[in-house]
């Protein structure tokens, strides 16, 4: 049964549920997720499998008003009925204060989402992913004679249908499709540390996926890597790779999470809209439509259709993300940025940064990655679980990278970026005008002054 049928009999199957149990109020969340995916390992298939697998979040109230909510990955009407059932007997233990309602925009028409291409793709045969791969990783070995392997490698091609509905007849449903692959390599030379480096893509469909840019990658920055050395601890002017410097705001997006700051777990407050947080050449938004957004949904777990929301324009903080409770609570409007559970949580979607208008009219200092002396080039930040204090906004990580002197690159053996992240936002002195479109979200590279780097010599 295909995803787009299953939805459907679904949501037929949960009215009439619903019905029989005398439940006036509820909404269902869910998603179903047809996966194939394929490793190797030294010219050999490492790992095939194939999975479909379901998982719907039903939310129910009760003549009081409060609201119980249960989580079940069995979609068929027995299981839709216990999920219902187990919802109602939990609504009278829920909550009596700040209780989740409808979302106001449930029913309002959808965006269009913006892509080129058809949003479902026909399935690939494993067996052309399993070949595609294992060349992959031949080209990849025959590279560098110190490429000794790709020990972490992936090819995978999913399709999935959300939905959501709820009892005042709000119904969304859509489906889409993607492919990735992800290639990391690891070299041995004798009396050499062992160097890694790899590379990631994402397409609507397994025909225009960029396997061969993805070897590039990983081959150039793995071979890059083996001319390394350690660096002097100081201060320095940082250059961020998109990656690198969505990575980071990801890692502090409790800055505009409006459950956060209800929560008092971010270093915002309800009155920071409207203040300086970074340098007036920055702008941020989450913008979840954009055409880059292979994997983007036209509505959230509350059935609030998604759109471009800015957060930080010429430096200021501008707006919040907000779920319908949080919107509520804080007299705004519902971005497209909850998710349903046992509580509504916020969470961004796909992040935009770039220039600012501010940027383009000032007389501001140009850097060149060709020509700059004694600037490090951060290309991947590791450990960004462990290494950020969120609510506080310090951090201090491992990264990849590079030394660079006037068009040399030399990489670093070893070194930890640390500060603080409304500092780093402040000491932006310069936001290229070119951005890269990445799977987590768009952005240019971005100059920072004055970071302590702490290396080893």
């Amino acid at each position: 049964m295909s995803s787009a049928l299953s939805v459907e009999k679904l949501v037929s199957d949960a009215k009439d549920t619903a019905s029989k149990l005398g439940i006036k109020k509820f909404d269902i969340y869910g998603a179903i997720v047809d996966e194939t995916s394929a490793e190797v390992d030294s010219g050999e298939p490492k790992q095939v499998s194939a999975s479909n697998r379901a998982s719907v979040t039903v939310r129910v109230w009760n003549e009081e008003g409060t609201v119980g909510v249960t989580s079940t990955t069995n979609t068929d009407r027995v299981g839709l009925e216990l999920a219902l059932q187990s919802a109602h007997e939990a609504s009278f233990f829920g909550a009596k204060e700040n209780i989740p309602d409808f979302s106001p925009e449930a029913i309002a028409i959808l965006p269009q989402a913006s892509q080129t291409a058809p949003q479902t793709s026909p399935q690939t045969a494993i067996e052309l992913l399993v070949a595609t791969l294992l060349d992959a990783e031949k080209e990849l070995l025959a590279k560098h004679r110190a490429i000794a392997g790709v020990p972490y490698n992936g090819l995978s091609q999913r399709d999935i249908s959300r939905f959501y509905l709820n009892s005042d007849g709000a119904m969304r449903n859509e489906s889409s499709s993607y492919s990735s692959i992800y290639l990391y390599t690891k070299t041995e030379e004798e009396d050499r540390k062992p160097r890694s480096a790899g590379a990631y893509r994402v397409s609507r469909d397994f025909a225009s996926l960029d396997v061969k840019g993805c070897v590039e990658e990983t081959a150039e920055k793995t071979i890059s890597h083996l001319n390394y050395d350690k660096i002097k601890s100081g201060k320095y002017l940082v250059v961020f790779s998109p990656e690198a410097f969505l990575s980071l705001i990801s890692a502090f997006s409790s800055l505009f999470n409006a459950q956060s700051i209800l929560d008092k777990n971010s270093l915002s407050n309800p009155d920071s809209i409207g203040t300086q947080i970074a340098s007036p050449l920055l702008n941020v938004s989450d913008d979840e439509l954009h055409i880059g957004n292979v994997g983007a949904s036209t509505f959230d777990g509350e059935g609030t259709p998604t759109r471009r929301t800015p957060l930080i324009t010429d430096g200021v903080l501008v707006n919040f993300l907000h779920s319908s409770v949080t919107a509520k609570r804080l007299n705004a409007k519902p971005t497209g940025n909850g998710s349903v559970g046992a509580k509504v949580s916020v969470s961004p979607n796909f992040f935009h940064v770039e220039r600012s208008n501010a940027a383009n009219e000032s007389n501001e200092t140009i850097y060149d990655l060709e020509k700059v002396d004694n600037v490090i080039w951060i290309d991947e930040l590791q450990a960004l679980h462990a290494g950020v204090q969120a609510s506080q906004g310090s951090f201090s990580l491992p990264f990849d990278g590079w030394l660079l002197n006037k068009g040399d690159r030399i990489s670093i053996e070893s070194a930890t970026v640390a500060g603080d992240i409304l500092e780093l936002l402040k000491a932006i002195v310069y936001v290229e005008p070119e951005v890269k479109i990445t799977p987590s979200g768009v952005a240019p590279k971005i100059w920072v002054e004055g970071l302590s780097i702490t290396g080893e010599a």
